[in-house]
């Protein structure tokens, strides 16, 4: 049995649309700490804590029991009272926290012993008003006259705000009711709480967030943990993503808990310009809109959910930049990298209004389009959101080859921007071999490989839509790419490719993980393939628990660092994907296997953002991130993309088809997946392992699919 590790920082979030509570496993709120309820990338409530006497409540248990509601249960210190000493354990206070706009906290005190148990209850209370990026000390810092009033006549309700020209936000805390009534004052609010012999105290209050001239009610009724409202859109959530069912147990709960870390980044219509459900990030710093990381988890799911991907199509190409500016990094045609709300972003003291200096994003765009048909079949998509694809093959050619060269790279222009544009975005993610910064600009050879698709698959596109000519040119310049790719950034010495191109054009020689994403993409020549292979799965990239970052021979090689060492899922799902595109069968099998070992090691079966590249042996376990979002959207999709490479399933809507290259290892022997869908055929599927075979079975419940048992390889398309 292997050990059951805590996945991030001890805490419970609980996260609805746009909404944010990130408390201790107390549920207390601390300054000082990540902690608070969030509103659109501002902090409100920076302090909360329920106090028994001025003494702090012992916790007994806290638990979140949906992703917007946590139950917690406390028992009483030994202390004095005027009706005698209250021994320790013998009063029981009960949180329920509810967090649907605003947040509803029940409170109810049981008094087990046989005299009246009486004691002021506080609770202490302030807002700071604190931008997000700030808390986070990557934006600069702010001094904020909180205004406070205290009503007590009627209402029985504090309010905190704050404004800066058009920009307002506040908090209102209220009674609702209570056994006792409250007194309350700038910092918070007491209750002179009498609880007789075997008896019961109630309370509950309503937080509610105040964004300028709107109030996030809190929801109504007392004791409403399961709200009815969002449950059944919960429910109707699930039924609308693929379960799966197989005989080893990790698979199983890995699937189920991606399936529930997914749930909870699904951001409401509110939060978008379209009538959709889009994907947030992770949480608790990413609740929001991602170009990048919206799309890869887009991709990611879309065997197994058709949700979220039309819906990030539409709402990035709602975003789409229409002009340059430096200072957000934006070029016509361009695809965003983060969009924010705060007090920052509003005033412009940062570029994320949004910000769009990610420099895959925009061919991440036209590669999920493709997908998206590809499984969905639905060509009216493509034809509402063609305009929006062709200015992003523009951007491609104009804007992403800075020099005219035939390659991509990336140059930070925005003086608050992001230096590094791939999906090693971190400011020492992108070293040359002696451990040495890389000056931009920077052609990574990922984005080289993510051109080449994209290209490929918009002529697939054109084609469908009756346009040859356009068809025959991208196909013709994906080609010459891949010839010149070839000529530039293949490494014989190492039997992979290069990390890219530096500001001088010459070879970044590390070995990294992102050759990988040549496979991914088909730009990789195959008989360069199995060299990729080949050096990923040595043991200075394949740690046993994952493919690093990068080798553990290099200068820079750290095992705990972000992106010099660490391992990440979603990295290694599309590794393990372009392994099965190639023939790579068993590798990208010990691939997944290192995976959903990993995920049997953490709390829940969660997939952690990354975790340190340390090398796996017996009675080790992997070794979290401590500031890893939890949950994690492209670490919870990746164990979709794991099963995919498992099936080699591939979908082919527009015809009716299916397509598999089944490769099952003996530790998963069969996989079902139920309510799977190709366009407008429903079906299960199920596969068995047989020897070194595997069978393949479909039942179809809706419209028609046909089940083609093809090899994958890296010319389809």
């Amino acid at each position: 049995m292997p050990a059951r590790i805590q996945l991030g920082p001890p805490r419970i979030s609980l996260a609805e649309g746009s909404s944010l509570f990130v408390s201790a496993p107390d549920g207390n709120v601390y300054p000082g700490e990540d902690h608070g309820l969030f509103v659109q990338d501002t902090r409100l409530l920076s302090r909360y804590r329920i106090r028994i006497a001025r003494r702090r409540w012992l916790l007994f248990s806290s638990a979140p029991i949906t992703h917007y509601s946590a139950q917690l249960y406390y028992v009483n210190p030994g202390m004095d009272s005027p009706a005698g000493t209250i021994r320790k354990g013998s009063v029981a206070m009960t949180l329920g926290r509810t967090l649907r706009g605003g947040v509803h906290e029940d409170i109810d005190i049981a008094n087990y012993s046989a005299r009246p148990a009486i004691f002021p209850l506080v609770i202490e209370a302030e807002c700071d008003f604190a931008d997000l990026f700030e808390i986070r000390r990557i934006g600069p810092q702010r001094a904020r006259k909180v205004r406070v009033e205290v009503h007590s006549d009627g209402t029985h309700e504090i309010r905190w705000s704050y404004s800066r020209e058009d920009f307002t936000r506040g908090l209102i805390l209220r009674v609702l009711n209570a056994d006792s009534p409250p007194e309350l004052h700038h910092a918070g609010l007491t209750f002179h709480v009498t609880v007789p012999p075997h008896g019961r105290w109630h309370s509950c209050l309503h937080l509610m967030p105040v964004v300028g001239q709107e109030t996030l009610q809190a929801p109504g009724t007392c004791h409403g943990t399961l709200l009815d409202e969002l449950e059944d859109r919960r429910r109707r959530w699930y039924r609308s993503v693929a379960t799966c069912e197989a005989p080893n147990e990790d698979v199983r709960l890995a699937y189920r808990q991606a399936v529930d870390d997914l749930t909870v980044l699904r951001l409401t219509a509110a939060d978008s310009q379209v009538e959709h459900a889009v994907v947030a990030a992770g949480i608790p710093w990413f609740a929001t809109l991602f170009g990048r990381d919206s799309l890869i988890i887009s991709l990611q799911s879309l065997p197994v959910v058709k949700g979220f991907a039309p819906a990030v199509l539409r709402e990035l190409a709602a975003l789409q930049a229409t002009a340059v500016d430096d200072f957000r990094d934006a070029q016509p045609g361009k695809i965003l990298h983060e969009i924010r709300y705060g007090e920052l972003a509003h005033f412009q003291e940062i570029p994320h209004t949004p910000y769009y200096g990610t420099a895959d994003a925009t061919i991440l765009y036209l590669i999920l389009l493709h997908e998206t048909y590809r499984w969905t079949g639905e060509r009216k998509l493509v034809e509402d959101l063609l305009p929006a694809a062709e200015r992003a093959l523009l951007w491609i050619d104009r804007y992403g080859d800075l020099d005219q060269d035939g390659f991509q790279e990336y140059l930070r222009r925005s003086p608050r921007g992001i230096k590094h544009q791939g999906w090693k975005d971190s400011a020492n993610g992108v070293v040359h071999a002696d451990g040495g910064p890389v000056d931009a600009p920077v052609g990574l050879v990922e984005l080289q490989g993510y051109v080449y698709d994209a290209k490929r698959r918009m002529a697939a596109l054109y084609e469908a839509l009756g346009r040859a000519d356009d068809a025959s040119r991208l196909r013709r310049e994906s080609e010459a790419l891949r010839e010149q790719f070839e000529e530039r950034f293949w490494w014989p010495q190492e039997g992979t490719y290069i990390f890219g191109l530096d500001g001088r054009k010459r070879p970044i020689y590390s070995v990294v993980s992102n050759p990988g994403h040549a496979l991914w993409s088909g730009i990789a020549r195959p008989e360069h393939a199995r060299g990729v292979v080949r050096r990923l799965m040595a043991p200075d990239m394949f740690s046993g628990w994952g493919v690093r970052t990068l080798s553990s021979r290099h200068s820079a090689y750290n095992p705990f660092d972000y992106q010099l060492g660490a391992v990440w899922p979603h990295d290694n799902g599309l590794i393990a994907l372009g392994f099965r595109r190639y023939g790579f069968a068993k590798e990208a099998a010990r691939i997944a296997e290192a995976m959903f070992s990993v995920a049997a090691s953490f709390q829940s079966h969660h997939l952690p953002e990354l975790f340190a590249g340390l090398p796996r042996a017996p009675r080790s376990f992997p070794v979290q991130y401590p500031d890893a979002n939890v949950p994690q959207g492209w670490a919870a999709g990746s164990v979709f993309m794991m099963l995919q490479a498992l099936l080699g399933m591939r979908a082919d809507a527009a015809h009716g088809r299916l397509l598999l290259d089944p490769h099952l290892p003996e530790w998963v022997p069969r996989l079902s997946l139920r309510g799977l869908a190709v366009g407008r055929a429903r079906f299960d599927l199920d596969v068995t392992r047989d020897g070194d075979e595997a069978r393949a079975e479909i039942d179809i419940h809706e419209g028609s699919l046909d089940l083609v048992l093809e090899p994958w390889t890296p010319d389809e398309i």
